[in-house]
């Protein structure tokens, strides 16, 4: 069953608006956005629910994304990518580039500090391959997301972070991004986390890999762009 143009506009911005606001989205919000009666939107919605894309939490009349509408999402953001002309440098990613070139002779440096400007950037948890190791940083920025205050969701957090070196090494995801999106993680399945990541060459390995971990809930547009201009640029430098 395929999408009306309305109806992948209004998955898009409740994706968005959940994003901001870490709660469900109402009809009403979006009749404002939309300009459309909220009994138009909510007939939408349950269309959008019945093709598995929102889900309504047993506690609120709003919907949040599922890991299925997220999906669709993320692909349609890379088709429009290869629509459009390269993204222009913004303040982001000249914040990246600021950062590696104070240490474009040390790439392990290089690598560290691509890592923390996306962390301070993303608010997400930055990882990086450096040779063998795993370098990781922001990891209080992951679990002050409102959905890790569970503790079961924290340990399948921690499970996914503890099995990453070895499945990065065993998967070597091949794209120069690649998302992974709740379920969809090897590991960790159920911890609600994407893992959005870049593969690039380094001196110390043709799969050298940099990239953020967050909630499931957060601005793909930005931090797809972000991670991808960070691996691309540390490749330049490097």
């Amino acid at each position: 069953m395929s999408m009306t143009d309305r109806q992948i506009q209004i998955l898009s911005a409740i994706i968005e608006q959940h994003a901001e606001i870490a709660a469900p989205v109402g009809s009403v919000m979006l009749a404002k956005l939309f300009g459309v009666s909220s009994a138009t939107i909510r007939s939408e919605m349950v269309k959008l629910e019945e093709m598995g894309y929102i889900t309504q939490p047993h506690t609120s009349a709003g919907r949040i994304p599922t890991d299925t509408g997220y999906r669709f999402y993320v692909n349609m953001l890379n088709d429009l990518r290869d629509e459009t002309l390269p993204s222009l440098p913004d303040r982001s990613t000249r914040a990246i580039e600021a950062r590696v070139n104070n240490h474009c002779d040390h790439a392990d440096r290089a690598i560290r500090s691509a890592v923390d400007s996306l962390v301070d950037l993303t608010h997400n948890l930055g990882i990086a391959t450096i040779g063998d190791e795993l370098y990781m940083s922001g990891i209080g920025n992951l679990f002050s997301q409102p959905e890790f205050a569970q503790a079961n969701h924290a340990q399948s957090v921690a499970r996914l972070l503890d099995n990453l070196e070895p499945w990065l090494r065993e998967a070597a995801p091949n794209e120069p991004l690649n998302v992974y999106i709740g379920a969809e993680n090897p590991i960790g399945k159920t911890s609600g986390v994407s893992l959005i990541i870049s593969r690039f060459r380094s001196p110390y390995s043709d799969r050298s890999y940099i990239g953020v971990i967050g909630s499931t809930r957060q601005s793909y547009a930005k931090v797809m762009r972000l991670v991808r201009h960070a691996g691309a640029m540390l490749e330049e430098v490097l």
